[in-house]
């Protein structure tokens, strides 16, 4: 007896108008999104990561005996970095967000990941004003910054991994498994 294909863990039978639907998240909303199967988002979203995981690093090793002033600097450098980086990445995001299809699991939870990540980054923006504005950075980064930093980093590792479910688990904006077959199959050369 055949099953019927599975489009979820909960069983739910898979039909042309669910099929369709599944194959548009997949699809860019246009250029600014990438390329079919080649999205931005993830391509950009690294950079702010690395960004302000080395800042918190820097801002650390200011309190810890490194040379204040300059890790102070480096770290402020480093926050706007990952501040103008993520707001590129949250663009190309929400485009592809707009992609999945309404009343689905997959957008409540790609909302969720984008709430996370807005917070993340509100943050990380008032962090950056409040050096601009308060601190010198002589004797480090204080402390309430740090803490700052590292509540913003923690959002951030659970949107990373929420975004990680929503490409690999939900699919979305990853290449369906018809070209993902073609990868899998005789090389050009007549290899088996």
């Amino acid at each position: 007896m055949k099953s019927r294909p599975v489009v979820n863990n909960r069983k739910t039978p898979a039909t042309p108008l669910r099929n369709e639907r599944w194959r548009e998240a997949k699809r860019p909303r246009n250029r600014l999104a990438g390329g079919y199967g080649k999205p931005v988002h993830p391509l950009l979203v690294p950079i702010p990561i690395g960004a302000w995981l080395a800042s918190l690093v820097f801002d650390i090793a200011s309190r810890a005996g490194g040379p204040p002033h300059l890790l102070y600097v480096a770290s402020y450098w480093l926050l706007g970095i990952g501040i103008v980086v993520a707001i590129v990445a949250a663009a190309s995001g929400f485009l592809d967000l707009l992609q999945v299809p309404a009343g689905t699991h997959a957008l409540r939870f790609g909302l969720v990941h984008m709430g996370l990540n807005l917070t993340a980054l509100t943050l990380y923006i008032g962090d950056f004003l409040l050096r601009w504005v308060w601190s010198s950075g002589e004797g480090g980064v204080p402390a309430g910054l740090i803490v700052l930093s590292a509540i913003a980093f923690a959002l951030l590792a659970v949107a990373g991994h929420m975004g990680g479910i929503l490409a690999y688990r939900y699919g979305v904006r990853v290449a369906d498994e018809s070209t993902q077959r073609l990868a899998y199959g005789a090389s050009a050369r007549g290899e088996k």
